[in-house]
């Protein structure tokens, strides 16, 4: 993501996308676990957690208080549930990373009403 150019109309509309990035990516490695494909899984779970350090490299410490972080300390309980998806081929863990993106992105679309 940090060497793609994305041309979206705003910051929002970017996380928006990383949010699903993330659920699409989630839901190809549990794919990919249940196929015993481990190159696939590997990748995906590897973009997923991409995703999430893109997310904190944008955290806005001075203007975002403890929501920034709530976010950080979310972001890394998440990447910990990858890693071990990863090592464990445990789609359950999987579950759990999609389960928190969707509550993430459904608030986030709530607080960003332009983007619906």
């Amino acid at each position: 993501y940090q060497q793609t150019h994305i041309n979206v109309e705003s910051p929002a509309k970017l996380i928006e996308m990383l949010y699903e990035g993330i659920l699409r990516f989630s839901s190809l490695a549990k794919k990919s676990i249940d196929s015993n494909d481990i190159e696939k899984k590997i990748y995906y779970i590897n973009r997923t957690t991409d995703i999430f350090t893109e997310l904190l490299n944008v955290l806005d410490y001075d203007n975002g208080g403890e929501v920034a972080h709530y976010l950080t300390g979310l972001y890394m309980q998440q990447i910990k549930f990858l890693t071990q998806a990863n090592l464990e081929n445990d789609n359950a863990k999987i579950d759990i990373v999609i389960k928190v993106t969707r509550g993430l992105l459904d608030a986030w679309r709530e607080i960003h009403p332009q983007l619906a």
